[in-house]
């Protein structure tokens, strides 16, 4: 079986043209357990506003037939940074959203769909899910719409009102699909998609990604994207190594100071910590 292209480049590329919309409508159905159709793709990076404003830029972001935004975002490298990251896309959307003179009730529902490929936070799981409700102190309930509020917004729950978050934790998934959406993660992670697999979309996905479709044109910058997450995904683990290992000589260095207040002898403490001799006299 022959890999497909990845998604991550897929969405930048090949799938904001109309006619492949299937592929991305179908990952999106499998997420938000509905029938997802996309109403158009819009420009995934908005302006800086002051000169010292980071700009915007989403790997896919798309609004569907509800007026909701959705917003796509893949992420290779270790940002630790990451949760805040997050805040800031789903803020700027909403501001970026609200034209001058326009009241808040018009601001538009975003979703904030996060696909990274390292270890963010700690959790057990691989798919998680977040939303914004009220909870009172005293008396334990949920606050609720008011009826007025209900027929404004056309909404049934506060939670319906603030932004939404999925993260998708990529490396963390076993590889094993015991769901439609496992099906989708596992082709995020392999880049194959299995016969008996019958997610939405998938099918579309098989025929539209395969590397042999890529335009000649095409297919340099796709070899070289692929060479460069290789070379990241080196260097992190390099640097992950070279991290360790100055942990371990940072704790030897101070077991080699008790150890010398402890009046043990040099020898003893090589043995004790692989320190040389030269550098436990430096001590």
């Amino acid at each position: 079986m022959k890999n497909l292209i990845r998604f991550d480049w897929a969405v930048k590329r090949l799938l904001r043209n109309k006619t492949n919309f299937k592929v991305v409508e179908g990952f999106l159905s499998e997420l938000l357990r509905e029938d997802f159709k996309i109403k158009s793709v819009l420009e995934s990076e908005s302006n800086q506003r002051y000169y010292d404003d980071k700009f915007n830029r989403f790997d896919m972001l798309v609004e569907n037939s509800k007026g909701e935004l959705i917003a796509i975002e893949i992420q290779n490298n270790t940002e630790h940074d990451y949760f805040q990251r997050m805040i800031y896309g789903t803020s700027k959307l909403l501001i970026d959203h609200l034209f001058l003179g326009q009241k808040y009730e018009k601001l538009k529902k975003v979703i904030s769909i996060n696909i990274v490929y390292f270890d963010l936070g700690q959790g057990d799981d691989y798919v998680y899910y977040g939303k914004t409700n009220f909870q009172g102190l005293h008396k334990n309930d949920t606050l609720q719409l008011s009826k007025k509020q209900k027929e404004i917004f056309l909404k049934s729950n506060v939670e319906e009102i603030f932004p939404e978050y999925y993260l998708i934790k990529v490396n963390s998934f076993d590889e094993t699909a015991k769901d439609t959406l496992d099906e989708w993660i596992y082709y995020f992670k392999t880049n194959k998609i299995e016969e008996n697999f019958t997610a939405k979309g998938l099918k579309e996905a098989k025929e539209i990604l395969k590397e042999d479709n890529l335009p000649e044109k095409e297919i340099p910058d796709y070899k070289r994207y692929l060479e460069d997450l290789r070379y990241q995904a080196s260097m992190a683990w390099s640097m992950g190594i070279e991290a360790e290992d100055k942990i371990k000589k940072d704790r030897d260095i101070e077991i080699a100071k008790k150890s010398l207040k402890e009046g043990l002898s040099i020898e003893l403490i090589i043995k004790i910590t692989g320190l040389s001799k030269e550098e436990i006299e430096k001590l």
